[in-house]
């Protein structure tokens, strides 16, 4: 499978400098990280939000749970995890499982944990689940751009 059309146009739009990295089909962000050399730091994962005003992405590293509790301060409201049809149903060109951290592109607000920003360079999932996208973390800062950030993460 191809990037999701909906993710390319998106990073087009932002002119976003990017590469994709083929990796042998796995579903588990630790062994992805491993078969493509990288540490899972710089592996960043979307974990799709809900709350009583929507839906929301958080966006943090793949060796990281996120802390509901922070979030639901952050928000000002509870949040727990959406589920995988209202996921599916949100990002209808993605693999299962392989959500976008760039909510952006699926009308979504994003919020970035501390812990990615400041990385040299950021990987993340294309929307299937064989393939990375590669880019610098200014890029990545700057395809953020204006998204809000926090301390969210916690190690498994």
């Amino acid at each position: 499978m191809a990037i999701p059309a909906t993710l390319r146009e998106y990073l087009r739009a932002c002119d976003i400098d990017y590469e994709e990295v083929k990796h042998v089909r796995e579903v588990s962000a630790s062994r992805v990280a491993q078969q493509s050399h990288i540490t899972g730091e710089q592996l960043a994962k979307a974990v799709m939000l809900h709350g009583s005003s929507g839906y929301r992405i958080a966006v943090l590293p793949s060796t990281c749970d996120a802390d509901l509790d922070s979030l639901s301060q952050l928000f000002d409201e509870p949040v727990e995890l959406a589920t995988e049809d209202e996921i599916v149903s949100r990002f209808r060109d993605c693999d299962p499982g392989a959500t976008s951290p760039v909510g952006q592109a699926y009308g979504l607000q994003v919020y970035v944990d501390d812990m990615l920003r400041h990385q040299p360079d950021i990987y993340f999932d294309a929307g299937d689940h064989e393939t990375l996208l590669h880019m610098s973390g200014n890029e990545f800062e700057k395809l953020m751009g204006n998204s809000p950030h926090g301390q969210f993460s916690r190690h498994h």
